[in-house]
């Protein structure tokens, strides 16, 4: 088993200036690697996802996405730029994709493949997966969303072995291109960039540290926010483009549903939006599903079309979309296999086997490197969480009371961040200081010494 990170990379960042304490983001975070300590929030690396779901939520935009600028082109010879259907999805379905292809050109790339391309060969491989597997424990799991496999890592390990190993399409996209483009150019691999436009901060993280492939040949990605808004001053052109694309099918893989439609699984379920896929894993978990095939999961409510980086509302770009697939699946055959045969003429595209790389558990709470402490601590926090109130208000800066006598036992925090705790030691403490009052005597001057001192003022 390849040895987990003792670091880890992470897209999402904090803002301390702006984050003003008030513990949104650590309520809303699915593995509780949010704090707020001293008024500002503080991210647990080692159980960070990078799934958005703070940035999202924050009412003050105190968290910040890390992406590549466009700056990254000139340290290259060559530049290919993968385009997924959630860049397509944020323009209206009477903008052909020549002219969306024609801005990436203006903008600096120099060659354009479609990741719908590369969604049919993973699709079939996936369809190929569920058939031979139908024996197995059920429901086998999408690979496609890294978030979704960071959250298996870090939350239910248990299981791995459900999903499905194959690679995420622009992976499978990177490795073609590269390999293609460098025999084709006559170029050295180092010189070529392969650049994902990308609608999730999951994805960015996820070139800089993979959960499911050896090495990516991906060199980075570029917010999908920001090339859009490029885009807009540079639509149309008349240059030369040979661009390969997929069949709708492979363009569904945009909308949520679409992984399952194009691998012709008939008995799947699509969940969108980070808490509905805890829910769902949880139930998975606990074997209560084990009637359904196959689940496709996205971290991002509405899928893709819904990342923290898209540009258009994610209603509107479900809309362009599904006219588009619409558009292009009245130009097909009606056979599912038939329409994807037809975009499918790529020779030696990678099988994932060859690429893909084990998912393997991430470890989360270590109390202490050595056992026996370790054991020692568990202990006194089991002491510690029976004495909070079990409300997981959230206002000790921690998720829940567990997550609080977990910090209390590491020396993170202290009992009385809890403010129940807090009420309860003010409360002792002021019902002392009555008592230790009552008991000290209060000297009184004898009546005929204060009646001199007024007859003497008097006087």
């Amino acid at each position: 088993m390849a040895p987990q990170p003792t670091t880890y990379f992470h897209s999402v960042e904090l803002q301390r200036k702006k984050c003003q304490g008030c513990v949104s983001c650590v309520k809303l975070c699915p593995t509780e690697a949010i704090r707020v300590r001293n008024g500002k929030a503080e991210i647990l690396g080692d159980r960070c996802i990078d799934c958005g779901a703070c940035a999202a939520g924050c009412p003050y935009h105190a968290f910040n996405v890390k992406t590549d600028t466009l700056d990254g082109l000139a340290d290259y010879a060559y530049n290919i730029v993968l385009p997924a259907p959630s860049l397509y999805a944020q323009f209206p379905d009477n903008i052909p994709l020549e002219s969306i292809w024609q801005g990436l050109h203006n903008i600096g790339f120099d060659e354009i493949f479609d990741v719908s391309l590369a969604s049919e060969y993973i699709a079939l491989e996936i369809e190929e997966y569920v058939k031979k597997n139908s024996n197995g424990r059920k429901p086998l799991i999408s690979s496609t969303c890294p978030a979704v496999m960071r959250l298996i890592q870090v939350k239910f390990p248990e299981l791995i072995k459900q999903v499905v190993p194959v690679l995420p399409p622009v992976e499978a996209a990177a490795i073609y291109v590269k390999r293609e483009a460098a025999a084709r150019k006559q170029l050295p691999k180092e010189l070529i960039g392969v650049w994902f436009i990308s609608p999730c901060p999951s994805k960015e993280t996820n070139i800089r540290q993979s959960v499911d492939v050896h090495h990516t040949e991906l060199t980075g990605s570029f917010s999908l926010s920001e090339i859009y808004g490029l885009l807009l001053k540079n639509l149309g052109g008349t240059h030369e483009l040979n661009v390969r694309t997929g069949s709708s099918y492979g363009m569904a893989w945009g909308t949520y549903g679409g992984e399952i439609e194009s691998a012709g699984i008939t008995n799947g379920l699509a969940i969108h939006g980070i808490d509905n896929v805890y829910d769902l894993l949880e139930q998975v978990s606990m074997n209560k599903m084990p009637q359904l095939d196959y689940v496709e999961c996205s971290a991002c409510k509405g899928g893709c079309l819904g990342g923290l980086l898209a540009a258009e509302n994610k209603f509107v770009a479900e809309c362009n979309l599904r006219r588009r697939i619409a558009g292009l699946r009245e130009q097909e055959p009606a056979d599912r296999r038939e329409a994807m045969a037809r975009t499918m003429v790529l020779e030696n595209f990678p099988h994932s086997e060859a690429y893909r790389k084990k998912l393997v558990a991430r470890p989360m709470m270590q109390l202490d490197d050595d056992i026996m402490e370790a054991m020692k601590k568990f202990e006194r926090m089991e002491e510690v969480l029976c004495s909070l109130p079990g409300l997981d208000c959230g206002a000790c800066g921690a998720p829940s009371c567990q997550g609080l006598a977990e910090d209390i036992v590491q020396g993170k925090a202290h009992e009385i961040d809890c403010i129940f705790k807090l009420r309860a030691s003010v409360h002792k403490l002021s019902q002392g200081m009555l008592e230790l009052a009552k008991q000290i005597p209060i000297y009184h001057e004898p009546a005929e010494i204060n009646k001199t001192e007024a007859d003497n003022d008097e006087g």
